[in-house]
């Protein structure tokens, strides 16, 4: 595995860490919105705390774009888990609490899964630009996905609201992230190019309905049950993507199959527990 590729998704994850928590800390003193209720940005925007917020999200996508050009889609995304044994200690700092035991749990559950399957998994390789059929693939099956879950969370309030809305954030986190794949992949050589090329725009988009959903996620209680679904969702999603677009090796035969289900299993069950997870 590439070594730098590591190191810059481990400091890319810290950043997210700390944006999310001071996002989520915003997001919360607002009135509770519509589902993709752009008015919530608007409104965020008057507040010092969430643009603060904003500094070291824009250092996490800078670190993230650099692993991103060293390393797989497969390996660079499941890093970013890893800002969930930052965020949720620090969101309960900043409220002067113990971190409930119950989200402690999801998170450890969930990061032991995800692991489990990216050791299994060892993600290598793959090709710089996917075909154009399999980035319509791609987009089809997420927007389905993400479409669900908005009907679900329309109906539903509370933690499990915030869960279906990261899952859906972290689906489109995951699209966003094989995009700037993409950008990133043409920048050092054709950087001209770059500003005709769909990808920049898709991206754009991708990325701002993403931001919407995540700031409407962190709006009801804790920040465990978006943020694990968030941050399990997206690296999971981009080891598919990175799979089926960009054509990168998974070594998931024999013994390394079985692992890699059991820890498919546990990320599951994370996601499922954090449907439940205390308010503050």
């Amino acid at each position: 595995m590439n070594t730098l590729a590591i190191v810059l998704g481990l400091a890319s994850a810290a950043c997210f860490a700390v944006s999310s928590v001071l996002e989520q800390r915003a997001a919360k003193r607002e009135r509770p919105t519509r589902t993709i209720d752009p008015r919530l940005l608007i409104r965020l925007l008057h507040r010092r705390l969430w643009l603060l917020g904003w500094i070291p999200d824009a250092f996490g996508t800078l670190l993230q774009a650099f692993a991103l050009r060293f390393g797989a889609l497969a390996l660079v995304e499941p890093l970013l888990v890893s800002g969930l044994f930052m965020a949720i200690p620090l969101e309960a700092a900043l409220e002067r609490r113990r971190p409930h035991r119950r989200d402690m749990l999801v998170v450890v559950i969930g990061v032991i899964g995800l692991t489990g399957f990216l050791v299994a998994a060892n993600p290598r390789g793959g090709v710089q630009e996917p075909k154009a059929l399999a980035w319509i693939g791609v987009g089809v099956a997420i927007g389905v996905l993400v479409t669900i879950c908005l009907l679900v969370a329309w109906r539903t309030q509370a933690a499990t609201r915030g869960l279906m809305l990261g899952i859906a954030t972290g689906l489109l986190y995951a699209a966003a992230a094989a995009l700037l794949k993409s950008v990133i992949e043409k920048l050092p050589d054709h950087p001209a190019e770059v500003f005709t090329d769909w990808h920049l725009y898709a991206l754009v988009v991708v990325g701002g309905a993403a931001l919407t959903l995540n700031q409407n996620a962190f709006q009801g209680g804790p920040i465990a049950a978006p943020l694990t679904a968030i941050a399990l969702l997206d690296p999971f999603t981009s080891v598919l993507i990175g799979v089926t677009a960009f054509e990168e090796d998974l070594s998931l035969q024999g013994p390394r199959l079985i692992v890699g289900l059991v820890a498919v299993a546990a990320m599951c069950t994370g996601i499922w527990m954090a449907r439940r997870t205390q308010s503050s």
